[in-house]
């Protein structure tokens, strides 16, 4: 019963492995995205998605695909190409706390 406590918490543990990203950070180095997504992640066109309030996790994964090709898109993976893991996390927290169009809006009561 404690291996499988053990087991557990790890798998835990590495799946928010991702969650080191400081959005303050990310919101200085998303400049070169809003010529596409727009400023905070909105994009202006809808050739180009929202990325306001998509989960961080989300966004981690894709950048990573568009740098390691498992992702097609030129424009993208000349964008991921030389952002640093940290640099990726730093940018999905800082999109996960934008307002998005899907973000739900919580009335304190």
């Amino acid at each position: 019963m404690r291996k499988l406590i053990a087991i557990a918490a790890l798998g835990l543990s590495t799946s928010f492995a991702h969650a080191a990203g400081d959005p303050v950070a990310g919101e200085k180095k998303a400049a070169p995205c809003a010529a596409c997504h727009g400023a905070n992640g909105m994009s202006p066109s809808p050739a180009f998605p929202n990325i306001a309030g998509q989960h961080a996790s989300y966004l981690i994964v894709a950048l990573e695909q568009y740098q390691s090709g498992d992702r097609n898109n030129p424009i993208m993976a000349g964008q991921a190409a030389n952002l640093s893991a940290q640099d990726i996390e730093d940018l999905a927290a800082y999109y996960a706390q934008q307002s998005g169009l899907y973000t739900p809006k919580y009335e304190q009561q």
